[in-house]
């Protein structure tokens, strides 16, 4: 599972069992998430969690990494079990609207920032999925 954290909204995307394909599962209200993580760790097998950090384009953290970092915190209280991995998540909004436009999505969809935060999820866990396989 990977989660792109964000102040209002989180995109959460899965992979297939053999963790060959990263698929966006849902965007949830941020104020609502560790609910929407208990009801779904209790039904669904989680291997592990791919948090996306963010950092500046010189590497520094950036104003949110504060909250995510929070949240990581929280995550690891709540979830003891659940092995926990960061993921740069640069540029994954802007891969989200190339995919979107590569996708044929019109305007107004694109605008759907919902879509946009769990499509980043999506590429954030695909990333770490093909990263892990090149070790």
């Amino acid at each position: 599972m990977a989660i792109d954290y964000g102040q209002k909204r989180t995109g959460i995307a899965v992979s297939d069992p053999a963790q060959i394909i990263a698929q966006g599962l849902t965007t949830v209200e941020t104020s609502r998430l560790m609910a929407f993580l208990a009801d779904y760790f209790g039904h669904e097998p989680v291997e592990r969690v791919v948090i996306g950090r963010p950092v500046q384009n010189s590497g520094a953290d950036s104003e949110n990494a504060a909250r995510v970092d929070a949240f990581i915190a929280r995550f690891r209280k709540t979830f003891t079990s659940i092995p926990i991995e960061t993921a740069d998540e640069r540029f994954t909004s802007v891969l989200a609207h190339r995919t979107m436009i590569d996708g044929g999505l019109r305007r107004q969809a694109r605008q759907n920032k919902a879509l946009v935060d769990e499509i980043s999820a999506t590429i954030i866990l695909q990333s770490y999925m093909e990263s892990q396989r090149l070790k």
